[in-house]
Order: structure tokens, then C-alpha cells, then sequence
């Protein structure tokens, strides 16, 4: 996990229907249309074997086991994860623009699940090692937009929509300290405004942190 890595990692974070997947899908399309190899994934998944807990953990099946449970089984798939896509396409000399990553588990598990700070920190560390993002783009939403959202979007809930707006406000607080400790990796975006709007400020904060050049021909 810790080749060497010649690609950019960006990785888009926030709330319950906060946009991620369609800002993802845009600035993927940008960066494309510079000639510039991208790879779109998401967590938990992104691998065969990591996918397999994703549909396990969003189902609910595992919710008995508590939080700190749910932590070590997300950083298990995250390894496999790393190991088996992000890796190889950062040392190839993509960007890899992920869906969720380490924040989450942070956000989700540790404040808004009160989970030991100790275990997710440790688990960060095994799980992550030197894959960190270049660029966290931190998406910022009234949890009660953003679940009015994902309701409208699935017509259901998965296990952690379904958590009570306590959860998802203490969810708000926590990514905004993680963005508030880290501004040189994590910029935050207003997730209520337009997709439009969203997707230019996000490009300009790319071009700005990260500097994508055409490829040439």
C-alpha cells in the first residue's frame, strides 16, 4: 500500500443525499476531457470481495455487532479495496476519484457512532497506510435536505439513512471538524446549492490544489 504513486487520489465525502455520486461523475468527466485516465469507485466496495460487505453492511445484517464491528469489517474491505484497485491505478498514473473513504468511518462510526477514537484511529493506520487523499472534497448539506433527497432518489432507506436525524446532525458536526482540522487536504462544498454551481466550484478547487494538465496527443 505503499508503492509508489505517480496519479492524483481525490476522494468525495459528506452526508446522506449530498451529491457525491453525480459531482464524482462531472468532475470525472472534466478531467477526461483533458486526456487524463480516470478511475471512478466507491466505499465500502469498489472490489469484488469488498462489494460482497458493502451489500452486507448497508442491509443491516451486521448492525447487531455495534460500531466498532462495523468499523473493522468497513477497513476490511478498504484494504482489499486499496490493495486491489487504488493502488494500481495511482501507481499506473490515473486518478482515482473515490466515493467515501477513511472520513467516513471517522464520521459514521467513530463520532456520530461512538466508537473508541482509539480502534479507529489504529484501524486507519492499518487499513490506509500512506494511501491518502490528495484532495477531500468535503460535500456540506441540512441533513434533512439531504435526507429528503436520498428518499426521493431509492424510495428506502439503507441501514444508516435510516438512523435518527440526531445521528445524521452529530454526522454534519463531525465532518466539519475533520474539515476544519485538515484545510490543506479538505475543502468543503455547499451541497445545497445547484449541481452546476457545485461541479465549477469543485473544478476550480482541482485546478487550483492539483493543477490537471492535457495530455498530449
Amino acid at each position: 500500500m505503499n508503492a509508489a504513486r505517480s496519479g492524483r487520489f481525490i476522494t468525495f465525502e459528506g452526508g446522506e443525499g449530498a451529491g457525491k455520486t453525480t459531482q464524482m461523475a462531472m468532475l470525472a468527466r472534466r478531467l477526461e476531457a483533458l486526456g487524463l485516465a480516470v478511475v471512478t469507485t466507491r466505499e465500502p466496495g469498489g472490489s469484488p470481495r469488498a462489494e460482497i460487505l458493502r451489500a452486507a453492511l448497508l442491509s443491516g445484517k451486521f448492525a447487531a455487532i455495534g460500531p466498532e464491528g462495523e468499523a473493522i469489517l468497513f477497513n476490511a474491505a478498504r484494504i482489499d479495496h486499496i490493495d486491489t484497485k487504488i493502488a494500481p491505478a495511482l501507481a499506473r498514473g490515473d486518478w482515482v476519484l473515490c466515493d467515501r473513504f477513511a472520513d467516513s468511518t471517522r464520521a459514521y462510526q467513530g463520532v456520530a457512532g461512538k466508537a473508541s477514537p482509539r480502534l479507529i484511529e489504529e484501524l486507519e493506520r492499518v487499513s490506509v497506510g500512506d494511501m491518502r487523499p490528495d484532495l477531500t472534497l468535503l460535500l456540506d448539506i441540512a441533513p434533512e435536505i439531504g435526507l429528503a433527497r436520498a428518499q426521493a432518489r431509492s424510495g428506502a432507506f439503507d441501514r444508516f439513512e435510516s438512523e435518527a436525524i440526531h445521528f445524521h446532525r452529530a454526522l454534519r458536526r463531525a465532518f466539519l471538524d475533520i474539515a476544519a482540522r485538515e484545510p490543506q487536504r479538505i475543502v468543503v462544498v455547499d451541497a445545497e446549492a445547484s449541481p452546476e454551481e457545485m461541479s465549477d466550484f469543485i473544478w476550480r478547487a482541482v485546478q487550483q490544489r492539483l493543477a490537471p494538465r492535457r495530455e498530449r496527443a
